[in-house]
């Protein structure tokens, strides 16, 4: 029996016998177990890779670790041009411009290419993390999940959703933090008829993760130390210190990724950019992979462990030259992370600032204690709450950050602190970049969806659904007579575009503005449509201005239409009363 007539008899059967209510419920159960196999798949497949290096060959025994990227990014390069035939988008960002300009559609290939390039990536040693592919992936399968089952536009968003929130429930096993995620990161409306779909996925894709992983935590250490009032000041530093830190990372990535942009060659890209990795792991071995060893070794104050082996091992007896080497840890993972990527690499980057916060928070701590003040701080709430202060400040997710830590501890006794560092960190950030990482270009673009409903209705929209091409064009060149027999006769309209052979828009002429001399028969002859013709108040252009643009150049002319153009020549008018109505249409599927 053909796939077509099965889906079809299902979803006759679907209609007749379940709810769409309860259907989202189900789909978002299956959704988070999707997503709870893709992370625990890709998780599998890198630890893999690295546990066959680790025992290897040549590599560890001799010290050689450090050129092992630059091997895993070859085998990306390889991949990507013999098999996927372009480059890999960016997880996240390529998600949001899906659910803003293309209704939610993501193509299928986008399963199963994350489980390939970021374990190559990660497993062989690239500074980048798995959260952002095993979220692509996951979000890729419910895409099309509901493209098979006739899913609407806005449920796509939601099970996509699901399955962001599905994919750091199970890699964190922080089911409340995954949720907040989805909200704060995908500007999900956080309503009883979202909440619960995600609260579902959320718990199957942890049910998922204990039943394949056991009860294994990523984070493992014993908390100990509880919030004292008078490390209140101290927390307010470390927020502070963490805002900074995030502006750092913010400008750094966007810098790397500039200059990598010179190089139009991505063999080039991967050879500066794999061999400066090299550099930097030679110096400061904890840039290798994801960072979770570095991370928990902070959190059992073994530092020394967590630094590795180092150039500098004959003076770290001196506390000065450990703070020094998380010092470099701190200012460098943001460039191994970016010059991963810009080399190539596949990954994401919510670990990796998860690395940076925790190597900032043990450096302050440490700072505080040996300063020599008298002062002394829990070095293992710094690095934890350094991990929360960089979450909010480069992602721009407080609550995810908060709760995320708060999961990780198994408790609220650190809920004063985190707020207190959180808070700080996301006010200054947020007041110093608008955007983040994941957002920046595709605010520039127009392409944005908010917590903001007018903003997010007029991102939805497309300008091609509200151009009309009805209009009857003039040539400057003819005569008023021959604009009345060959315009005003044959057309609806009381607007006419005036464009040259090119097709290039000159300007336009209303009714009015021939009214009073289209019965004076002695002007037939003797004027032009030139001589008519005025500018238009405002130009849409169809390639650069977004649907606000567009809002706002009627608001700001009083113009009932305006001219679009593309590519430089005339394509055709938008109306006001069009737009609106279009508008309030899109407002209505988007609330309902």
């Amino acid at each position: 029996m053909p796939k077509q007539h099965v889906i079809k008899r299902f979803l006759k059967w679907r209609y007749k016998h379940i709810s769409q209510k309860n259907f989202v419920f189900i789909l978002s159960l299956f959704v988070g177990l999707l997503a709870g196999l893709v992370s625990v798949t890709i998780k599998n497949i890198t630890y893999t890779i690295e546990a066959v290096l680790e025992k290897g060959i040549i590599f560890s025994q001799n010290q050689l670790y450090f050129i092992l990227p630059v091997i895993g990014l070859l085998l990306v390069y390889l991949f990507t041009k013999y098999i996927t035939k372009k480059p890999l988008e960016h997880a996240i960002p390529s998600i949001l411009f899906s659910l803003s300009k293309k209704g939610g559609i993501l193509a299928r290939t986008k399963i199963y290419y994350p489980l390939i390039a970021a374990p190559l990536t990660v497993g062989f040693g690239g500074s980048v993390g798995l959260l952002g592919p095993a979220v692509a992936s996951g979000a890729a399968l419910s895409s099309n999940l509901g493209k098979l089952l006739h899913i609407d536009s806005k449920t796509k968003t939601l099970l996509i959703g699901c399955a962001a929130a599905g994919a750091i429930s199970s890699i964190f096993k922080s089911p409340v933090a995954a949720i907040i995620f989805a909200v704060e990161v995908f500007s999900l409306d956080l309503t009883f008829a979202s909440l619960l779909p995600l609260l579902l996925a959320s718990v199957s894709s942890v049910i998922t993760s204990y039943f394949f992983l056991g009860d294994d935590l990523l984070f493992n250490f014993n908390f100990s130390d509880k919030f004292e009032i008078k490390d209140t000041f101290f927390y307010v530093l470390l927020g502070v210190s963490t805002a900074i830190a995030s502006i750092y990372f913010t400008k750094m990535y966007f810098a790397i990724l500039k200059f990598f942009d010179n190089f139009k060659n991505q063999f080039q890209r991967l050879i500066i950019g794999g061999l400066a990795i090299g550099v930097m792991l030679y110096f400061i071995p904890p840039l290798y992979g994801e960072g979770f060893g570095f991370i928990n070794n902070l959190l059992a104050g073994n530092h020394l462990q967590a630094l590795g082996t180092t150039p500098f091992d004959a003076y770290n007896k001196n506390i000065w030259v450990i703070i020094a080497l998380l010092i470099g840890i701190t200012i460098f993972k943001a460039v191994a992370m970016t010059t991963t990527f810009a080399a190539g690499g596949v990954g994401g980057i919510f670990i990796p600032t998860m690395v940076m916060g925790s190597a900032l928070g043990n450096v302050v701590a440490k700072m505080i204690n040996n300063i020599g003040l008298g002062f002394q701080v829990s070095e293992t709430n710094f690095t934890l709450i350094g991990m929360a202060g960089l979450i909010a400040g480069v992602i721009h997710a407080p609550l995810t950050a908060i709760f995320l830590i708060a999961e990780i501890t198994g408790g609220y006794e650190l809920f004063v602190p985190l707020m207190i560092t959180v808070a700080i960190s996301f006010i200054i950030t947020k007041n110093t970049i608008e955007h983040n990482i994941y957002t920046r270009e595709l605010a520039a673009k127009g392409a944005l969806l908010t917590h903001d409903k007018d903003q997010s209705v007029l991102t939805l929209m497309k300008l091609d659904s509200v151009i009309e091409k009805n209009f009857k064009p003039l040539k400057p060149s003819m005569t008023l007579g021959e604009m009345l027999h060959e315009g005003v006769s044959k057309s609806t309209r009381n607007l006419f575009p005036v464009i040259n052979k090119e097709k290039e828009f000159l300007g336009v002429i209303l009714l009015d503005d021939i009214r009073e001399f289209m019965f004076n028969q002695k002007l037939y002859d003797t004027t032009i449509v030139e001589d008519y013709m005025h500018n238009a108040p405002e130009i849409i252009n169809y390639d650069k201005d977004n649907m606000q643009e567009v809002m706002d150049k009627f608001q700001n002319s009083s113009a009932w239409n305006l001219p679009v153009i593309k590519n430089g020549k005339y394509y055709g008018f938008v109306s006001k009363s069009k737009l609106l109505t279009a508008y309030r249409r899109q407002l209505i599927n988007y609330t309902k």
